[in-house]
């Protein structure tokens, strides 16, 4: 029987939370410095990809990069959501944020090739946040996620600027199939387009056009023009009480 190393699991969960306060905390990027390295290379060793230097100099190098885009992703949470009262509350207490800078920084790795790890990091803040982003997946800057908690984006998403989404989004793909497996799979989403709760939208093929409002609990199989509102009819009845009691 194949044994496998899963308390691996443990060391990347510290790595990740201390990758994510090294990033934002200059205080800390000394503090974190050494470990961050020793332990990457630890994991990559355990992955065995022989690499571990290579890569993780050229990981350092994204970094500055990363941070970029995130500073660019809290301001756009500040600019959307009227319940934020300053950046600093968004850097320290907003999940979707958090689940997003673990998202680029699982996505800079995920793009040099490194294995697994990409995947055992979004896994990590996918338990902490509810919000599932594949490593995999494309996003482009100021990218703002309402809520979250049950949001999921495949793999071969394509997500362009200024795209907000809220919470029960799923964008995915429309069969299951392992013969798929290097097929765009998942939706594209066009800049300035809003997802609302719960909507649902499925396959590789599929694009949401630009400046599109998509409404809650909408179910989408196909293309959808720029500038479209996509609603959900449904019929509400509300009885006049008598006597104090609803009939």
């Amino acid at each position: 029987m194949k044994s496998y190393n899963v308390c691996l699991k443990d060391t990347v969960k510290t790595f990740t939370k201390r990758l994510f306060y090294a990033l934002f905390d200059e205080k800390q990027q000394e503090v974190h410095k050494q470990y961050l390295e020793t332990t990457f290379l630890e994991i990559l060793s355990k992955l065995s990809l022989e690499e571990g230097e290579e890569k993780w100099e050229q990981f350092k190098q994204k970094l500055p990069e990363v941070r970029r885009q995130l500073d660019l992703d809290a301001l756009a949470f500040e600019n959307n959501d009227p319940a934020s009262y300053n950046l600093e509350e968004i850097y320290l207490a907003y999940p979707g944020f958090h689940a997003i800078s673990i998202y680029r920084l699982s996505h800079a790795l995920y793009k040099l090739n490194v294995p697994i790890l990409p995947r055992m990091m979004s896994e990590y803040i996918h338990g902490i946040t509810g919000i599932d982003i594949h490593p995999g997946a494309t996003i482009d800057e100021s990218f703002y996620i309402d809520h979250g908690t049950g949001i999921v984006i495949g793999e071969t998403s394509i997500i362009k600027s200024n795209v907000k989404i809220y919470q029960g989004v799923t964008l995915g793909g429309i069969q299951v199939s392992k013969d798929l497996a290097q097929v765009k799979r998942h939706p594209t989403i066009e800049e300035n387009v809003t997802i609302y709760a719960n909507a649902t939208i499925l396959g590789g093929d599929i694009v949401i056009g630009a400046n599109s409002i998509i409404g809650a609990n909408v179910w989408i199989t196909q293309s959808v023009p720029k500038d479209s509102l996509v609603t959900y009819q449904t019929e509400i009845k509300i009885r006049p009480k008598k006597n104090g009691i609803r009939r």
